[in-house]
């Protein structure tokens, strides 16, 4: 007599316009997005940008304590902060709005 289990949400059936929201949720999931983070960088000349090589460094008038601010396809999304994992510096989402 071996008889299934079931689960407590396969046991009661889910309403039918929950079932018809996930569904049209679905199809967005696989769209795709522009995640950027915002870095303010105080003044530069023309001159300045084409003298940029690998590894110039650009002063920036951000704190770095202070959280930077995440856009998602030029929508304000969030903040974050810098972090570093391994020899790759990172941002870790600290906020989502």
């Amino acid at each position: 007599m071996e008889e299934k289990l079931k689960l407590a949400s396969e046991a009661q059936p889910k309403p039918a316009l929950a079932v018809a929201a996930q569904d049209r949720w679905a199809s967005l999931l696989l769209l795709p997005c522009t995640l950027s983070v915002e870095l303010a960088v105080s003044e530069v000349t023309v001159a300045e940008l084409l003298g940029l090589k690998v590894g110039s460094i650009i002063d920036s008038r951000h704190a770095e304590s202070s959280p930077l601010p995440v856009w998602v396809n030029g929508v304000a999304v969030g903040r974050a902060d810098f972090d570093t994992v391994g020899k790759h510096i990172a941002v870790r989402i600290t906020e989502i709005s």
